[in-house]
């Protein structure tokens, strides 16, 4: 199988590795970095658990190759808190109880930050249009979208 050397700030550090050309990048960053906060959910793009941030769009990282970053800066659900201290959406999500397992409150998180920045004061239908392509087997979605405006409120003041 072919091997190609990628190079990528993720989380703000450089990583260079040799990866197989076929390697997803969530695989790479669960197997070869151990962020294991990356989910793989479904393995068909339908879930959104893999979400993490490429060159700051979110993109589910199960559809993407590790060697298609190549140069490119990623941002995992482990790079989102600062020095220990949570991120104000990571911080909505707790206050409001928005998980039940957790499985994929990761990638609502990293779904939501994109949110955040595209739109600073989205209504309840924004963010459920938004997070169609996120799946939360656990919860009926109401405390999901009452962190995600908290948490854009708070990012979009400070």
């Amino acid at each position: 199988m072919p091997v190609n050397s990628v190079s990528m700030v993720v989380n703000g550090q450089t990583v260079e590795k040799e990866v197989s050309t076929k390697t997803l990048l969530v695989t790479f960053l669960r197997e070869s970095l151990g962020l294991t906060g990356t989910h793989i959910g479904c393995d068909t793009s339908q879930c959104g658990a893999c979400n993490v941030h490429v060159n700051g769009k979110c993109v589910k990282s199960c559809t993407i190759l590790a060697v298609q970053v190549d140069g490119s800066d990623v941002v995992t659900i482990e790079g989102v808190a600062n020095d220990g201290e949570l991120n104000p959406m990571q911080e909505a999500f707790k206050s409001n109880h928005a998980l039940q397992c957790g499985f994929c409150t990761p990638g609502m998180v990293m779904t939501a930050l994109q949110l955040a920045k595209q739109n600073s004061s989205p209504n309840e239908k924004d963010i459920r249009k938004y997070l169609e392509g996120n799946f939360c087997r656990c919860t009926g979605y109401h405390n999901i979208v009452k962190a995600i405006s908290e948490g854009t409120k708070a990012i979009n003041s400070s």
